[in-house]
């Protein structure tokens, strides 16, 4: 089966014809056949109906018509009279119109050094062939030959009624495709040569720096190495349509770039405001600073629950609690304002879209009152989930159903198994020493379910676990680390330490201090994390969930599991620490621990 995107059910068709030469791609074409409808392409974002792409045979822009025969009263290569809605109208001729849309597409990707052939026949060319066509819907091949339609329209680049049908044969619905690329080649494409033209075609599914997202201006530089969205990625961020939706993934899967695509693409249809919601103050910095890229930042708003909570008491001139600004602070914050969302003080239903980060970290009684916030004429909800990753709560934490705090994603619910974040060699040792956590259990059919993550197989250099003499010891060889990947070309924003005491931390940033090392350390100077500033980033724990950087260093680990502290909730702060490096990984300790032990036998 061929893949479309958006999925079937996700895509609105402008007419019969679309949603039925939709369906024969699908089922008439093998699963290396890509299609896109409807979709914005390239820096213009311009619309083609379809855009069809093989491997090795390359890239067609279709136009789809429902004209009748009688539709037509004329047309030439560049123009028709047809009749629409009773009256004579004068529009594109559809063959001219895919034709523009393809120069556009060949414009964007022809400015790829990499995607033009060096030499040979095509020197100087797309390394893939490109073509053009016009689906006839409702024009069968008899009467398209019985007229003088292919004097502006060669029948070589129209598919007709009778050949698109759902009995046609699937071989010869693929040469009609076929026929309308002028040349073959006899190699096909590699995923990444694939990925670079998706990459161009396709912004909103880039992965990189915020600085190069949308880099499409005159003179914008492409770079050597691009990521994008994976095809289910960018299939379920494109099918996520309305009502409640529930994403289930490992870390590094991609749930929080797929909850920017989603908020970018409400926020350009929304009236009222969006709203974006997580646990970590950190990340909440973070995905603040994706919606300023994107420029949706003036619809989109982005805050850590209880900063929320807060917000909705002042706007409401609800009378906040006395005393310090301790957890029993904040459990009463939460607790008025459910009081004043049930007895109408504040209103529910403020906002077009809620998304969720971090939704397992959010207790039910939260949840039941965020999903309220949802306006009932778009019920545009979705929630991000990963058990594995759950560090809040501790093993008081209640078990509940979806449903039983309002959320009604039956049947719309996915689950992303693939970790991308991590190389093959990080996700191997997180996932053994973690693999307490991340056994199976029974689930209800309704609860959060606990997802083994799958490696992507990207390769790296294995974790190391240093054991040094003593604390300063560990921070003049992290300093030392840091320093020597810095001067080798790593950013200092690239790279991370993260700690799960307090005395480690501050050891820490003296010593950075010290070697006059650039540092931002949001927990230890009460300042928010500022993810684009070109320092490391020295951070607890609990507030690395969300991030990622090219190389993480943990230092003090043979404190852990401390001694007053649940050991499976230590563990899942360890595993949710390892798995915030992209590519290294480092760990050190002084003496022996049961986190020690169980890490040197998984390396």
């Amino acid at each position: 089966m061929g893949v479309l995107l958006p999925a079937m059910g996700s895509c609105s068709f402008a007419a019969a014809g679309e949603r039925r030469f939709a369906e024969r791609l699908i089922d008439k074409l093998p699963d290396n056949y890509l299609s896109w409808y409807d979709v914005p392409v390239g820096p213009h974002r311009q619309r083609p109906d379809f855009i069809v792409f093989h491997p090795q045979y390359g890239l067609l822009v279709l136009e789809v018509k429902d004209w009748r025969i009688d539709t037509i009263q004329s047309i030439d290569r560049l123009n028709a009279k047809i009749i629409y809605e009773g009256r004579p109208k004068s529009v594109a001729n559809p063959l001219e119109q895919a034709r523009q849309y393809l120069y556009a597409v060949i414009d964007a990707l022809g400015k790829d050094p990499q995607l033009v052939a060096r030499d040979g026949t095509h020197q100087g060319k797309l390394i893939f062939p490109y073509g053009h066509g016009v689906v006839l819907a409702n024009i069968t091949r008899n009467q398209f030959e019985s007229t003088d339609l292919r004097e502006a329209l060669p029948p070589s680049l129209v598919i007709c009624k009778d050949e698109m049908t759902e009995t046609a044969d699937a071989e010869r619905f693929q040469r009609s495709l076929a026929d309308m690329w002028p040349y073959k080649f006899p190699h096909a494409l590699s995923l990444p040569q694939i990925d670079r033209i998706r990459w161009h075609l396709f912004p909103e599914v880039r992965i990189g720096t915020q600085r190069e997202l949308f880099a499409d201006g005159p003179g914008a530089e492409v770079p050597d190495l691009l990521r994008v969205m994976d095809l289910q990625q960018e299939q379920l961020a494109r099918s996520l349509g309305e009502g409640h939706r529930i994403i289930h993934g490992v870390a590094g899967s991609g749930k929080t770039l797929i909850l920017g695509y989603r908020a970018e693409q409400l926020a350009q249809a929304c009236s009222r405001p969006i709203l974006v919601l997580c646990y970590n103050k950190s990340l909440a910095a973070k995905l603040s600073e994706v919606m300023t890229a994107k420029g949706v930042h003036d619809k989109v708003n982005v805050h850590n629950f209880h900063q929320w909570v807060r917000r909705e008491l002042d706007s409401y001139n609800i009378p906040l609690p006395e005393g310090n600004r301790d957890d029993a602070y904040f459990a009463e914050c939460v607790n008025r304002l459910i009081e004043s969302v049930d007895s109408k003080f504040i209103p529910g239903g403020q906002y077009d879209a809620v998304l969720i980060d971090e939704g397992h970290d959010f207790k039910p009684e939260w949840l039941k009152l965020v999903v309220q916030m949802v306006h009932p004429n778009s019920r545009s909800l979705l929630v991000l989930y990963d058990d594995a990753q759950s560090i809040y709560g501790g093993t008081s934490k209640r078990r509940f159903t979806f449903a039983s705090v309002g959320i009604e994603a039956r049947g719309r619910t996915t689950i992303l198994k693939l970790n991308y974040r991590n190389t093959a060699q990080i996700l191997k040792v997180a996932r053994a020493f973690a693999d307490d956590i991340l056994g199976a259990h029974e689930n209800a059919d309704d609860e959060a379910p606990l997802i083994d993550p799958v490696s992507a197989g990207r390769p790296g250099p294995p974790p190391l676990l240093v054991p040094l003499p003593s604390l300063a010891n560990e921070a003049n060889y992290i300093a030392d680390k840091l320093t020597s990947a810095h001067k080798t070309g790593t950013a200092w924003m690239d790279m991370a330490v993260v700690y799960r005491d307090f005395t480690v931390g501050k050891r820490m940033a003296e010593t950075f201090a010290r070697k006059r090392i650039p540092v931002d350390a949001p927990q230890l100077t009460k300042k928010h994390l500022e993810p684009s500033h070109d320092s490391i980033k020295l951070i607890t724990m609990h507030s690395s969930k969300g991030l990622e950087y090219p190389l993480v260093c943990i230092p003090g680990l043979n404190a852990m599991p401390d001694s007053g502290k649940d050991a499976l909730e230590e563990a899942r702060l360890l595993y949710v620490a390892m798995t915030r490096a992209t590519h290294e990984l480092v760990l050190t300790h002084v003496g022996d621990s049961m986190f020690v032990r169980k890490i040197q036998a998984s390396l």
